[in-house]
């Protein structure tokens, strides 16, 4: 199948590279960093950007079945509607990716299977930012493989948005979102309520979230407040331990408080925020028996940066300051706690008449347990035309273990306090044409990491899980994109991911996670527009997996709009294929959803 694909999209591009330019593309968009804020289209780095159209039109119900539908992006689900997943990219652990709020860091030291505990919903979501590639020395741990920005936003005036959601095995969703204010002072209100009886027994789940933001306007610059909070409850049958373990039940919950600070004097910017963010896990083996094996976490970061540009006659430079302190209280991991400092450096400038632009930087941290650490890296972009550019970027990353890799355990697994950093050298090259109207992209990647933390057993027949620095693993891969725009009324992207990993060890151990990602990927999307107010997406995937074999996704929504009102039908899986993305979890096979948004404009 592989090789029938990748002839399509060679071809593809030639094609369409001459193609008129005929409506807006994302170029306008600035991509904020810590400091610098770049421009979409001169970023030296794999960047792709998720658009409100883009949400709206997808067949996807939650953050994590959109973030599918980039290449490079391994969301491995458990359950359905945004339950639970892990994120990896190209690769990775879903401990190395960094996931951010509007900037606030939300991943969880607990462990990175709750980073995706988020209390918005899909629907108010304005853009995801997805930076691929290290990004450690502007963000710091975590992002150690790539960063998700998710971004709302408020906007003018009084406006009331209903939205609800009906489908099969008893799903029901209902979602209210206000919108209020003026220029000076804007806010937005959410809240939804989603729940299903489950695809299969115990797979039944409640989801609520509430978010709250709003918007201060001052003399250049402006001052933002977010306050979210997130529950889920559900049941998982198989997501843990063995897929014999059919009972198990969990109830997690996020939330996060920030206050940023953005302002501008002359050509020095100053971008500020202090942050809480807490997170809580109880975990029951059997839900019908709670008394018989139950784990309750409950983690607390609390932090606050500051960060700085100046623009001057050799570029700009960038220095930012972040301390962070992560604490846990767990009846299994213990009383834990660590505290974290930061400092970042970058400066960007131009050679050649702005045809050539160098960004190097280094950031330092010292986690109060672990040590110093230092994140240097170098990014590098040319463009030998104003729409094609090549760029390349070499960085050498750290990830701290998280307190679950260090000291959980039970019947199947076993942390381990004597664990190591793992750390590697990233690097890319790439190729990049860009117009109005397409975005193709081709690069090649390679990912030399040392230390590699893993869950291992000595043998298949061992029942106990071992967390260990299991050695190195080689990972290299080619990533290409195509996004078109032919006519006003029909558009396509197609995306192809290629994975090499060779993984070297002492010891003959069976590994958990690391031979779990991608081999093959490939992506296709295609939008049609017809009779004024109608618009029907497909989504075609096809995995390939190092260790659990291929299978091909086809998901789909028709959107009738008119004025403010949108009703839209929904269906994933339209084949209904039988597939499983982590540990044996059974996905759900074809699934109808039917629903509807209306906006209410208050005078």
């Amino acid at each position: 199948m592989i090789k029938k694909i990748l002839p399509v999209f060679c071809v593809g591009c030639v094609i369409y590279m001459n193609a008129q330019e005929k409506s807006v593309d994302i170029e306008t968009i600035n991509i904020q960093g810590k400091f610098i804020s770049t421009p979409y289209k001169i970023a030296n780095q794999n960047i792709t950007v998720l658009t409100k159209e883009d949400i709206a039109n997808s067949p996807a119900k939650s953050i994590d079945e959109i973030l599918q539908q980039i290449p490079g992006m391994d969301i491995r689900r458990r359950g359905a509607n945004g339950v639970q997943s892990d994120i990896g990219f190209r690769g990775s652990s879903f401990e190395q990716v960094l996931l951010l709020l509007n900037g606030i860091r939300m991943n969880d030291s607990q462990t990175g299977h709750n980073s995706l505990n988020l209390p918005v919903d899909l629907d108010d979501v304005e853009r995801i930012e997805v930076i691929k590639g290290p990004a450690a020395r502007r963000f710091g741990q975590n992002a150690y493989a790539g960063v998700i920005n998710i971004i709302t936003k408020t906007y003018l005036g009084k406006k009331v948005k209903i939205s609800a959601d009906g489908g099969d095995y008893e799903t029901y969703s209902m979602g209210v979102n206000a919108q209020f204010g003026n220029e000076i002072f804007s806010n937005s209100l959410q809240t939804n309520s989603n729940s299903s009886q489950g695809y299969m027994h115990n797979t039944d789940y409640e989801i609520r979230n509430v978010f709250y933001q709003s918007r201060y306007t001052i003399k250049d610059g402006n001052i933002r407040l977010q306050a979210g909070f997130s529950e889920k409850k559900f049941g998982a049958n198989g997501f843990y331990s063995s897929p014999l373990a059919t009972e198990q039940y969990e109830e997690t919950q996020a939330s996060v408080v920030s206050l940023a600070h953005q302002q501008s004097f002359g050509k020095l910017r100053i971008n500020s925020d202090i942050y809480w963010r807490r997170g809580q896990d109880m975990y029951l083996y059997d839900r019908q028996k709670p008394d018989g094996y139950r784990n309750m976490h409950i983690g607390n970061n609390v932090g606050g940066e500051v960060n700085s540009s100046y623009e001057w006659g050799l570029g700009t430079t960038g220095l930012g300051v972040e301390l962070r302190k992560e604490y846990l209280a767990s009846n299994n991991l213990g009383n834990r706690n660590r505290f974290v400092s930061q400092v970042f450096f970058e400066h960007y400038f131009s050679l050649l008449d702005k045809k050539l632009n160098i960004s190097p930087g280094i950031s330092w941290a010292n986690y109060s347990k672990e040590g110093n650490f230092f994140y240097p890296g170098l990014d590098i972009g040319y463009h030998f035309t104003p729409n094609n550019k090549v760029y390349g970027n070499i960085a050498r990353v750290y990830r701290v273990p998280t307190f679950t890799d260090l000291y959980y355990a039970s019947k199947t697994e076993q942390g381990n306090a004597d664990l190591i950093p793992e750390n590697a050298i990233s690097s890319e090259l790439g190729y990049q044409f860009q117009n109005k109207n397409i975005l193709a992209k081709i690069s090649v990647f390679l990912r030399d990491s040392n230390n590699s933390i893993d869950w291992v057993k000595k043998s298949l027949n061992d029942p106990i899980w071992y967390a260990q620095n299991v050695g190195k693993i080689n990972t290299k891969g080619i990533e290409t994109e195509l996004n078109h725009r032919m006519f006003r009324w029909l558009k396509y992207a197609i995306g192809y991911s290629y994975l090499d990993t060779s993984f070297k060890q002492s010891n003959d151990l069976v590994s958990r996670y690391v031979l779990d990602n991608l081999k093959h990927q490939f992506i296709a999307r295609l939008e049609t527009k017809f009779r004024k107010n109608f618009t029907n997406e497909f989504v075609y995937r096809y995995n390939e997996r190092v260790n659990l074999g291929s299978y091909n996704l086809l998901d789909q929504k028709v959107s009738y709009t008119k004025n403010d009102l949108s009703v839209y039908v929904l269906i994933n899986n339209v084949t209904n294929t039988k597939y499983t993305e982590t540990f044996g979890v059974k996905m759900p096979q074809r699934w109808f959803h039917i629903g509807f948004t209306y906006q209410i404009n208050i005078k």
